[in-house]
């Protein structure tokens, strides 16, 4: 059992431009939490910043309020964000619209660089948006050989932020540290010298691997200061169906019946796995597990609307939490969706882990 924990605030060491005080006040995020201001500090003072804390902590606050402020201060400058899937870019120029509209910078210009993204709108961020959304693949493929074409970005680039930098691991992310590395040389010969800016949740060894990943000293804020709610790990272990040769149930199918049973108990029910396979397999195996205890004759009818899974590879628009997708606002106690797991592991060299969790809230 972990025990609650009462949200800690800190203060910057000078105050936010009026134009982001408004921004925040509005969206009801001040104060700011001990970790998002030392942050934000960190980052005003020139240095690479790690952001280790929780999910759902604040992390993405931190670099957009630095890169804002760089804005606010100077318009021709430039931030890259490079997040390691699509749908995760996609997710956070959503973030960012909402946080900016409505105020006094909500004509700024970004977008999302990526595959699906058209050739003219390509042409338009290149040469006038202050803030880019792609992923690695881009970055090697368009960016960095085309870089000519991307020489007042390059020369204007303030901040690059790398998100959920577990998964630049093995490599994968020794490739990725060698296109950081070719994106730091190519910055500094068109005269720039931007800072990094690192978020994970799931990382124990977050210092080193950013410092590898990067190539040059890193801060490290891990004092999470947002609050958070009593916690309970529960270890399951599927029973032995053949004790001579000790196999055990499947934990797929294990996954689906306490899936089952938590959203029958009226429990707020997230799992996690590591493919979207995977999450309809399980959601299967659940719908089939009630249609049984029902006597119900099709399973696909059983929790209809009450456990969707969420491909969040592909999904432009996922279905929020708690709610589910076209239920009208029907409650939503159970979901599926990929591995994120809330336990940390050192990111050099971890060959995969298995992601087969059940978290109740």
């Amino acid at each position: 059992m972990i025990a609650a924990r009462e949200a800690r605030y800190g203060e910057l060491s000078r105050p936010l431009p009026q134009a982001l005080q408004s921004i925040l006040t509005r969206h009801g995020l001040l104060p700011l939490y001990a970790h998002q201001a030392a942050a934000l500090d960190a980052i005003r003072s020139g240095e690479h910043v790690l952001i280790s804390t929780g999910a759902a902590s604040g992390k993405t606050l931190c670099y957009n309020l630095a890169t804002l402020e760089a804005l606010l201060a100077d318009p021709m400058s430039r931030a890259l964000y490079i997040y390691p899937t699509k749908a995760l870019a996609q997710d956070q120029a959503r973030a960012l619209g909402g946080l900016i509209d409505g105020s006094r910078i909500a004509d700024l210009r970004f977008g999302v660089y990526d595959g699906d993204t058209a050739p003219p709108v390509r042409t338009r961020l290149r040469r006038h948006a202050a803030i880019i959304l792609s992923n690695p693949d881009m970055l090697h493929a368009a960016m960095l050989p085309n870089h000519t074409s991307w020489a007042t970005f390059l020369r204007h680039l303030a901040y690059i932020v790398l998100d959920e930098i577990h998964i630049y691991r093995g490599v994968f992310g020794s490739y990725v540290a060698l296109l950081i590395r070719r994106l730091r040389r190519l910055a500094e010969q068109y005269g720039a010298e931007p800072r990094f800016v690192l978020c994970s949740a799931t990382v124990a060894n977050g210092r080193e691997h950013a410092e590898r990943l990067v190539g040059a000293p890193a801060t490290t804020i891990d004092d999470d200061g947002s609050p958070s709610g009593r916690r309970r790990f529960v270890l399951w272990n599927p029973p032995v169906t053949d004790p001579a040769r000790g196999i055990r149930h499947s934990t797929n199918a294990e996954a689906g019946n306490l899936l089952a049973t938590l959203v029958q108990s009226g429990i707020r029910t997230i799992a996690f796995v590591r493919a979207r396979r995977l999450a309809e397999l399980i959601c299967l195996h659940a719908q089939r597990n009630v249609a049984r205890e029902l006597g119900l004759g099709r399973p696909d009818r059983a929790l209809s609307g009450r456990i969707p899974t969420r491909r969040s590879a592909t999904h432009r628009e996922p279905p929020r939490l708690g709610r589910s997708a076209g239920s009208g606002g029907h409650e939503c106690p159970g979901a599926w969706d990929r591995c994120r797991p809330t336990r940390r592991h050192p990111a050099g060299g971890l060959p995969g882990h298995d992601c087969q969790h059940v978290a109740a809230g």
